[in-house]
C-alpha cells in the first residue's frame, strides 16, 4: 500500500468535547485538522458554558457552531473584499504596463 492509500484510510479518532469522549473515523492525513476542530469546538462550547447564559449540551453546541459559522463567512467575505482589491491593483498595473509598451513602441517607429 502506497503512501497516498494510507493516507486515505481512514483512521479511528477519540476526541473530548466539552467532557465527552467522541470517536470519529477520519483519513490519516486529516488527523491533525480534526484534532485542531475538536480543540476549537471545545474551547468555545466551554466559553459558552462558563458564561452561564446557556443552558444544556445540544444548546451549548448549536451557539458554538452558529458562532463558528459566523466567523467562517466574516473570513470568507474579508477574503472576497481583498481578492477583489488585488485584482484592481493587478488591473490597473496590466493597463500601466500596456501603456508604457505602447508608447516605447511608438517611439521604436
Amino acid at each position: 500500500m502506497s503512501g497516498t492509500d494510507k493516507d486515505k484510510e481512514a483512521a479511528r479518532i477519540n476526541v473530548r468535547i466539552l467532557d465527552k469522549d467522541y470517536l470519529i473515523a477520519c483519513p490519516h492525513d486529516e488527523r491533525s485538522a480534526l484534532l485542531d476542530s475538536a480543540e476549537l469546538l471545545n474551547q468555545k462550547m466551554r466559553e459558552i458554558r462558563d458564561s452561564g447564559k446557556i443552558v444544556g449540551a445540544d444548546r451549548i453546541a448549536v451557539i458554538a457552531a452558529l458562532n463558528i459559522a459566523a466567523e467562517l463567512l466574516k473570513l470568507r467575505e474579508k477574503d472576497r473584499r481583498h481578492e477583489t482589491e488585488l485584482g484592481e491593483r493587478v488591473r490597473g498595473m496590466r493597463e500601466r504596463v500596456d501603456a508604457a509598451l505602447s508608447r516605447n513602441q511608438q517611439l521604436d517607429l
